[in-house]
């Protein structure tokens, strides 16, 4: 494989789900006063529906109705990523920072 990332992964659940984590990470602090869950979905939603229109994979109207839920999955699975993997990291300076505040 040559990329870490392209359409076709980023098409997939895991694939959304793992960049969905990381870009609500890097773009939560400036957009601090909508709540993380919000952004994530956001974040969820815009790569879903760009990935799906690069690889093509939805050919009717009622496939394209079906990416707010997707986003929703994929939106509750990079927030459950990002918890757990803060639960292995030591606290530093006593701040609690999860993806669900």
């Amino acid at each position: 494989m040559s990329e870490f990332f392209n359409w076709e992964i980023l098409a997939t659940f895991t694939g959304a789900s793992v960049a969905t984590a990381i870009l609500t990470q890097f773009i939560k602090k400036p957009l601090a006063k909508i709540p993380t869950q919000l952004v994530s979905y956001i974040v969820a939603l815009i790569i879903l529906v760009l990935a799906t229109a690069t690889v093509g994979s939805a050919q009717t109207w009622s496939e394209w109705l079906i990416a707010p839920l997707n986003a929703i999955l994929v939106s509750v699975a990079a927030n459950g990523e990002f918890t757990a993997v803060n639960r292995f990291i030591p606290n530093n300076g006593g701040s609690e920072d999860t993806a669900a505040e």
